[in-house]
């Protein structure tokens, strides 16, 4: 299942990380996720990942909600291997990915389903009090921020919604650990492992 011809087009002009069978099975976790409520994800970067939760909001008549406070995780920052300096704003020198991530919304002609909520992801789930149907953890993956992440969101995936999240590796050499610890805490805590893509893993709240 993968998007139309011109949602892949903006996909692939937009900068990230994600590749497209990855993608794909977003989307089609997505879609599954967002028959029961809407869909939300931490962390966009520049918006890619938000095309596919877009499209996928869409096709189930329900919106999608990105957070992210669009300075960039640590492996983002300067003299880290995934650090771009495009995405630096020369006046203040610190990293800003919201206009990016605009400019790929409006491209995808999303703006009526894509809902960014700018800021740090903790405050926010601490006031958020909407049921989800569909949650995807991608932001930063230092173990403290990624776990703060799952303990801050997951318990707002309702019953029969989907978990996802990207960057899990079982081997240390292939990647950070983070990720996996957070996908080894959702299965304790009763999600049930659904579907691996790469590293992509979904998960489902029992009903």
């Amino acid at each position: 299942m993968t998007l139309d011809a011109r949602l892949l087009d903006v996909v692939r002009a937009t900068k990230g990380f994600m590749p497209e069978e990855e993608g794909d099975a977003l989307y089609a976790a997505a879609l599954e996720g967002g028959r029961v409520g809407p869909l939300l994800e931490i962390g966009t970067y520049c918006g890619k990942s938000a095309v596919y939760l877009g499209a996928a909001a869409r096709e189930r008549g329900t919106v999608a909600f990105s957070v992210d406070h669009h300075r960039g995780s640590e492996e983002n920052q300067a003299g880290w291997e995934h650090h771009d300096h495009e995405v630096v704003d020369p006046a203040t020198g610190r990293m800003d990915t919201l206009p990016f991530f605009r400019r790929a919304i409006e491209a995808a002609g999303l703006e009526d389903v894509i809902v960014g909520v700018v800021g740090h992801s903790l405050p926010i789930a601490r006031a958020w009090r909407t049921p989800l149907g569909f949650l995807f953890i991608d932001g930063g993956h230092a173990e403290d921020i990624a776990m703060g992440d799952y303990e801050g969101w997951a318990r707002h995936v309702a019953p029969g919604g989907v978990l996802a999240i990207h960057d899990v590796f079982d081997n240390p050499d292939d990647g950070g650990q983070a990720p996996f610890h957070v996908w080894q805490r959702a299965v304790a805590d009763g999600f049930e492992p659904d579907a691996i893509n790469g590293s992509l893993r979904t998960l489902r709240r029992p009903q």
